[in-house]
């Protein structure tokens, strides 16, 4: 029996992207079904988050992040620009984010389709590994979903056209993602039980085998 695990995911998690390629090697080698679902980032979910945070969060998660990524030779930079717009000074959020509303609808979109994994994965790439200088330009992204077998400008057409469509299905996914008892990005929740961060996959594949996963 084919085995199914949720994954909440934010476009700009850093962990997030860090965490694909294992999960893609764990779809690839066992016989277990992965459900992306995208989320909005922790700075639009929780507004205010970042002023009530410890200064010192933000400065670790660059440092940790850049390390797991030379570790584990996962090609690594920031996205630029950044997909949420924010003050990094003062922390401000601002109020209009097309960047991450694009993405993250984008996401729910080949959720829809049933395809999410396949498709962010090629997405996150063009953000995160560094390969181009603006993400937001040019035809990276059309590429990168085109590579994944999908047409970026009809999924663009049909966000547009409802945008209320997708924003139910990301609201659902955090309803869904609160409910699971963790609030962070990545989180995988197999059979209700939350395992939080990239470092986890090794544990919820130890979980999922007790449940009676097999490789292909």
């Amino acid at each position: 029996m084919t085995l199914s695990v949720d994954l909440f995911f934010s476009f700009r998690s850093p962990y997030s992207y860090l965490a694909l390629p294992k999960t893609m090697q764990m779809a690839a080698d066992y016989d277990v079904t992965v459900n992306l679902r995208p989320v909005y980032p922790i700075a639009v979910r929780i507004p205010g988050f970042f002023k009530r945070a410890n200064p010192q969060f933000a400065r670790y998660v660059v440092l940790d992040s850049s390390r797991v990524a030379q570790r584990e030779n996962i090609p690594f930079r920031f996205p630029r620009p950044d997909p949420i717009v924010q003050d990094m000074t003062t922390l401000d959020v601002a109020e209009h984010q097309p960047y991450i509303h694009r993405l993250t609808r984008l996401g729910a979109a080949a959720q829809a389709d049933g395809r999410s994994l396949p498709f962010t994965r090629a997405i996150s790439r063009v953000l995160w590994d560094g390969s181009v200088a603006s993400w937001n330009e040019g035809d990276h992204l059309a590429r990168a979903a085109a590579e994944a077998g999908f047409d970026l400008a009809a999924m663009d057409a049909a966000i547009t056209a409802d945008p209320d469509r997708y924003e139910q299905i990301i609201a659902g996914n955090e309803q869904a993602h609160a409910a699971s008892g963790h609030w962070g990005v990545p989180t995988f929740v197999f059979e209700n039980e939350p395992f939080f961060g990239q470092d986890r996959i090794d544990l919820l594949i130890w979980r999922m085998e007790g449940k009676g996963l097999k490789r292909r």
